[in-house]
């Protein structure tokens, strides 16, 4: 089986638009603010449906639901593949934000219902890590395809209609998975869903525990998803240079040119990803535990977040693209270890529904923050006159020092209770 979960994380990340979302957006005539609207559109479809959609898996079956994610997912791309309308890829996004909330934090429970009936329950951040680290190869090898398809396509737009084909071929791989993973575990009529999802909001609510968890992935994983792929601009923006000094000259396209620098960037950037992810459970064990490895790492996500903002402010562009890939690799590291508590401190029953409301919390504070973030950074953009991404260091530093500040080393504790 792990086999198929790491395939499965493969596939998922074979979404060529990744690298290059955002300049696919500026492509089709859209700023920052509108950019950031359409991830707010997919962010608020994901909390709307999160909590929900991971009662329905525990209840209905879990492959079941992560075949309805792959197949929204091949509908979403295709769709934001052929419109440079605001609306249609308002639609676009809506689909996507359905197949994030039927597919985020489904897999993971799956996985580890799976490490339960094997027994090995204590592999669990070693066992997630292995598989989200082929996740990221599977990115890594997604970029250079896509920087293939940009440039023979001399644009972006044909990016997201090749990431339809890989939801093909998840769809196959779910279906030679044990149909013992996908047993419902209790009728799934509307109440039963319903009842179900009650019960894991109350759990995560008043359970200590679990609602300082939540609380720190909406700070963790809620940023890191809105700033992540300002990446991309920026990269774009040392692409001319970067170009002319390689010798590529200034006579291509600009789609061309960045991509020559994006594709070697995210590749390395996936990679690096990748063993951090794998590497994860060796990294808590040396830092103390999980809890005490995830608090050594807001101290260093807030200490990335100032050192790009400091280098945008004094246009050392090189370190800002650094302090993005630190970024990438703390949220990579940071994640397995995040999870696995999640599950420690939780129930089987309850796996799906409550790494769903994590999920939702999360995605509340990408949803919130994606537009306002955006505007920022164009109302600093047009002030200034060229473009600039401080603002982005601010928001990482800010929510940074509240972490650290508040001592979550010493208040949440890795036993389950």
């Amino acid at each position: 089986m792990l086999f198929r979960f790491s395939l499965y994380g493969f596939l998922k990340n074979q979404r060529y638009f990744e690298a290059y979302l955002v300049l696919a957006f500026l492509e089709k005539g859209l700023d920052f603010f509108q950019i950031g609207l359409l991830i707010a559109v997919r962010e608020a479809t994901v909390n709307l449906l999160e909590v929900p959609s991971g009662a329905l898996a525990d209840i209905w079956g879990r492959r079941r639901c992560l075949i309805v994610a792959f197949a929204a997912y091949l509908v979403a791309f295709l769709t934001l593949g052929a419109t440079a309308s605001i609306w249609t890829l308002a639609g676009g996004m809506f689909l996507y934000g359905i197949g994030e909330s039927f597919r985020s934090g489904t897999h993971k429970a799956l996985i580890f219902a799976w490490l339960r009936r094997q027994d090995r329950t204590d592999e669990r951040t070693r066992v997630y890590g292995y598989t989200r680290s082929w996740s990221k190869i599977g990115s890594a090898v997604s970029v250079i395809l896509a920087t293939g398809i940009v440039l023979l396509s001399d644009g972006y737009a044909l990016t997201f209609t090749a990431s339809a084909v890989p939801c093909l071929a998840g769809i196959l791989n779910f279906l030679g998975y044990p149909a013992t993973l996908d047993t419902p575990q209790r009728e799934a009529g509307s109440r039963g869903v319903v009842r179900h999802m009650l019960e894991t909001v109350r759990t995560a609510i008043r359970r200590r525990p679990l609602r300082r968890l939540v609380f720190e992935s909406m700070g963790f994983d809620g940023v890191f998803g809105a700033v992540k792929d300002y990446l991309q601009p920026v990269l774009e923006a040392a692409a001319v240079a970067t170009a002319l000094g390689l010798g590529f000259g200034a006579d291509g396209s600009a789609a061309r040119r960045t991509a020559l620098l994006v594709g070697p960037v995210y590749v390395g950037l996936f990679l690096l990803a990748s063993m951090a992810s794998r590497r994860a459970h060796r990294v808590a064990t040396r830092l103390g535990g999980e809890a005490a490895g995830s608090a050594r790492l807001w101290q260093l996500f807030t200490i990335a977040c100032l050192t790009l903002l400091v280098a945008d402010r004094t246009n050392l562009t090189i370190i800002v693209v650094a302090s993005f890939i630190a970024l990438h690799v703390l949220h990579n590291l940071w994640r397995p270890m995040l999870v696995s508590r999640f599950d420690a401190h939780g129930k089987e029953t309850h796996g799906a529904s409550l790494l769903s409301v994590e999920s939702q919390a999360r995605h509340l504070t990408t949803m919130i923050l994606a537009p306002l973030l955006g505007l920022a950074i164009d109302a600093a953009t047009e002030a200034s006159g060229t473009p600039v991404f401080w603002p982005i260091g601010v928001v990482g530093v800010v929510v940074g020092i509240v972490f650290v500040g508040v001592g979550w080393r010493a208040k949440v504790d890795t036993r389950p209770s």
